[in-house]
């Protein structure tokens, strides 16, 4: 499915995402570890165990890269030149091994370009929710979408 170009983006819309993901201990260790991210809760079981979470929690940045992620089949494969910035980061509750991720987008804010005139900017909410409806990220993002032809 391609991405929307700016034109296909309306203030308002909502985009439910199709495509969840489970997230497994190789994810979030590799990625802790790649990112030199030592910290005790992502990668130490015996450590986790003792804290309020019981259990080692997946690193956040990755749930944020992994609800960008699954946005995009619906809204900017192919069709967008960089995203700009991240605003409002939140975390309200932690992902475990195991976790299923689904994501939610809405179009906030769009605009045309001032200096590029074969492009838009957009301001998109996104979500990151458990199938629960537990909400585990909501951030936003500014995204350069590229016009149709």
């Amino acid at each position: 499915m391609p991405g929307k170009y700016f034109e296909d983006l309306m203030v308002g819309q909502k985009i439910v995402h199709a495509n969840g993901r489970t997230l497994t201990e190789m994810d979030n260790v590799l990625f802790s570890m790649l990112t030199m991210n030592s910290q005790p809760l992502h990668c130490n079981e015996d450590f986790a165990a003792r804290t309020q979470f019981g259990q080692r929690i997946v690193n956040g940045i990755f749930i944020l890269g992994l609800v960008v992620g699954l946005t995009v089949p619906e809204l900017t494969e192919g069709t967008i030149v960089a995203t700009l910035g991240y605003d409002r980061v939140v975390s309200p509750n932690p992902t475990f091994h195991g976790d299923t991720i689904y994501a939610e987008s809405e179009v906030l804010e769009k605009r045309d370009s001032r200096s590029r005139p074969e492009v838009g900017i957009v301001r998109l909410k996104h979500w990151g929710r458990k199938p629960d409806a537990t909400l585990v990220i909501e951030f936003e993002r500014s995204v350069m979408f590229l016009k149709k032809a």
